[in-house]
């Protein structure tokens, strides 16, 4: 993973409108989704570059869990068909994101989206405060529509969200990101991936197996099992997502702190 990835999402500024737009904006997800009836926004994974060359990052807080993001592999990169349009929906966020209000307002204004669940990232994340922004407005003019998401924006909900969310947003830290360490287990609602099944269950923990909306309107803590793509869970060891960030935030506190005239101050 070179360095080249690690690029800053480029939120606000206006580019050349390039391609038509993709409508609708809301589709069927995966099985598990399409079963309990939840439409679902996405976006391109983490960082990396379009087509065009167009750098981003969608998930700026990702830490650990970048080694074994589902959506970084499998369907996702496989199929053409996906990739080109997790693109060309971020590409309506970044080229016009008026425009992209505008048409996500209108499509959850029709009928058919009263008691509908809208999961917000299938893949990605909300890369940025004018994103986020543009969420809240929505999620607040349509509150026919509950809106739910995973997220490892800790600092950016803290400071943006939780002061006064809309009534028909609910959310789910997912652990394993840069910002673990500002999470409460008490009293955030979190979730953590698990080698299995099994050992959610084992732990204590609450699975959404069954319906992802478990996640936000189960009981918690809500933990996952682990998708079942061999070289992911070889890379996952058994541990939780969880142990593995905190390992990684440990070892780059012992890097710091064997260099000279540098203080650690733990992850960041």
């Amino acid at each position: 993973m070179g360095e080249e990835n690690h690029q800053d999402p480029i939120p606000g500024i206006v580019l050349p409108v390039t391609v038509k737009r993709p409508s609708p904006l809301l589709l069927d997800g995966n099985e598990n989704l399409k079963r309990n009836g939840i439409l679902q926004w996405t976006i391109p994974a983490w960082a990396g570059k379009m087509d065009d060359g167009t750098r981003y990052n969608t998930c700026p807080s990702a830490g650990e869990c970048v080694k074994i993001c589902y959506a970084r592999t499998g369907n996702y990169v496989r199929f053409p068909g996906v990739r080109k349009r997790h693109q060309e929906n971020l590409r309506f966020v970044l080229e016009d994101l008026a425009g992209w209000e505008k048409a996500m307002l209108a499509e959850l204004a029709r009928p058919k989206m009263i008691g509908k669940y809208v999961r917000i990232h299938d893949a990605g994340d909300f890369f940025s405060a004018e994103y986020t922004a543009a969420w809240l407005r929505i999620m607040r003019q349509r509150p026919q529509t509950t809106f739910y998401c995973y997220t490892k924006e800790v600092l950016l909900f803290k400071e943006l969200v939780e002061p006064d969310p809309p009534a028909n947003f609910k959310w789910c830290y997912s652990l394993g990101g840069k910002h673990d360490q500002l999470l409460d287990l008490e009293t955030d609602r979190v979730c953590d991936v698990f080698p299995t099944e099994a050992a959610v269950w084992e732990a204590g923990w609450f699975s959404q197996e069954k319906n992802d909306l478990l996640a936000v309107e189960g009981p918690a803590p809500v933990g996952m099992g682990a998708n079942n793509i061999q070289h992911l869970k070889k890379l996952q060891g058994g541990r939780r997502l969880s142990e593995m960030q905190r390992e990684a935030d440990e070892a780059k506190r012992v890097r710091d702190a064997r260099r000279p005239g540098r203080r650690s101050t733990g992850p960041s």
